[in-house]
């Protein structure tokens, strides 16, 4: 079936619709990924949004059980120049057509991929609609410019009770915010007893459950929309170790007392060079924000930058010069991407171990 592609501004694309033929509107944003389709729909990162793929091939690999990064996405529709009907792989289980249409997600092909990126690029993200090709573009375009976006994505997308997944190494509360799979997994190969939280938790219910260390989940939106963390994370500095990564790396940000700004396109993709400060070393990242840490900001603050992206100069990484505490803006658990950052999940767990030796010499030397 035919279906439109109307954009705020008034342009409108032509195409094939697949999966489910319900109209949606939604933030439209790309990524410039290659390959991970299955975990970029799957992010909860992009509720809210229409992700559109930079890449002209998209469902090729098919949909498989265990690429997933959340179980229900909450994407609002894809775009994509070329959708694949028939996927080549041994572990395939769906087309991409078949699963949006079992997950109730819009999507549209056979449009000009190239020249929505240019738009998005050129005058920032914008408002959009997948809809039926029936529809009338004049009542659509009225209904987007009135069409006022949601800032409650995180309570949609956060866990609604605490839950653990247990191990025998250190115990790391993991607030959810819109948590990638991807990151219980990585700290579930390194044997952690995990308990992940809602988002709304408070910095006592996180303390009861006596952590070693905390780490503050990626997420959707806009940081200054979820006020409860940022008194939570003020809370906590000093009392525990903790690691953020993507929102929670911009809520630790917000408080220490920095700023966050929207960017214009953000950074969406599997190939965003971030350079270590520290080493000169550069890593290539996977990414999925539009929000970032205001540097100027941070001159008041007792927070350093560690990383900046090498395309923008963005900050891609902070430390706290007093408590142990850092975060990244990136995806070192990758889920898609390169797992050139996969480290940082193993100097978390280092300085939650050095943070527990200071303690152990502080003690002994009181008493003696």
């Amino acid at each position: 079936m035919k279906a439109q592609l109307i954009l705020e501004d008034g342009t409108i694309f032509i195409g094939d619709g697949f999966g489910s033929h319900m109209d949606t509107i939604g933030e439209v944003v790309f990524n410039t990924g290659m390959t991970g389709y299955q975990e970029i729909l799957s992010d909860p990162s992009y509720c809210g949004q229409i992700v559109m793929l930079t890449y002209p091939l998209i469902g090729n690999y098919g949909i498989n059980r265990d690429d997933f990064e959340t179980i229900n996405p909450a994407v609002k529709g894809f775009i994509v120049k070329e959708a694949a009907e028939f996927p080549s792989n041994w572990r395939s289980e769906f087309t991409m057509d078949e699963y949006f249409k079992m997950k109730n997600i819009p999507g549209i092909a056979g449009i000009d991929t190239r020249k929505l990126t240019r738009i998005i690029r050129q005058y920032g993200t914008l408002k959009g609609a997948i809809c039926s090709i029936e529809s009338d573009p004049n009542e659509v375009i009225s209904k987007l410019r009135q069409t006022k976006l949601p800032i409650d994505q995180v309570r949609r997308v956060s866990t609604k009770n605490s839950y653990p997944s247990p191990g025998r190494g250190k115990r790391i509360v993991l607030v959810d915010f819109g948590m990638k799979h991807g990151i219980l997994r990585e700290l579930n190969k390194r044997n952690c007893d995990v308990v992940v939280v809602p988002y709304h938790t408070t910095a006592d219910e996180i303390l009861q459950l006596r952590p070693d260390g905390i780490m503050l989940s990626n997420g959707p939106g806009d940081p200054k929309d979820v006020p409860e963390a940022i008194h939570m994370i003020k809370q906590l500095l000093g009392l525990v170790p903790i690691f953020g990564i993507c929102l929670g790396h911009q809520l630790f940000a917000l408080a220490c007392g920095g700023n966050t700004d929207k960017m214009k396109f953000g950074h969406r993709g599997s190939n965003h060079p971030v350079k270590d400060l520290a080493t000169g070393k550069i890593a290539i990242t996977a990414q999925n924000h539009g929000f970032t840490v205001e540097e100027k900001s941070l001159q008041d603050t007792r927070l350093a930058v560690t990383h900046i992206a090498l395309n923008d100069g963005t900050i891609e990484g902070l430390k706290h010069l007093d408590y142990p505490a850092f975060t990244v803006q990136y995806h070192p658990e990758a889920s898609p991407g390169p797992e050139d950052a996969n480290h940082l999940f193993d100097q978390f767990l280092a300085m939650i171990e050095d943070q527990k030796q200071e303690v152990s010499t502080t003690c002994q030397n009181v008493l003696i």
